[in-house]
């Protein structure tokens, strides 16, 4: 049995232009379910809210995510993503995440010997990117 984990990212209202700018970083492919689709239109500016979309990037990468709706608080505490391996694309992502985002800790060799680096990206969504030490220079 395979097992695998994505992210679920929720919104409050800007999970279409986030979920466009992840599809920047990753490329892939961007499937987009609104809620007017979903649940039938009302008319109301609900009907745009994602209800969900699926981020299946270039390399692998699947992010998911939805707008919060009325009622839902976006309750479960915070979380991280972390994108590590041995490729060189991995230092591109986080250049492309961090920009107009915060670096808390800058992309530079760690401790451990890999390629390292903390960002919260525009959305909010903090990143920790990791290039293994067997394939950095």
């Amino acid at each position: 049995m395979t097992a695998r984990v994505s992210p679920y990212l929720s919104f409050p209202g800007n999970a279409r232009p986030a979920m466009r700018f992840y599809q920047s970083v990753f490329g892939g492919n961007l499937e987009i379910t609104t809620v007017g689709a979903l649940q039938g239109a009302t008319g109301t500016a609900q009907d745009e809210l994602i209800a969900h979309a699926t981020l299946r990037g270039a390399t692998g990468v699947v992010l998911m995510a939805s707008d919060r709706t009325p009622g839902d608080d976006g309750a479960g505490g915070s979380s991280s993503i972390t994108l590590g391996g041995d490729e060189a694309d991995l230092a591109t992502y986080f250049e492309r995440l961090s920009s107009h985002g915060t670096v808390t800790v800058p992309f530079a060799r760690s401790p451990w010997g890999a390629l390292y680096g903390r960002c919260t990206d525009r959305f909010g969504t903090d990143w920790l990117v990791n290039v293994t030490a067997s394939a950095t220079p």
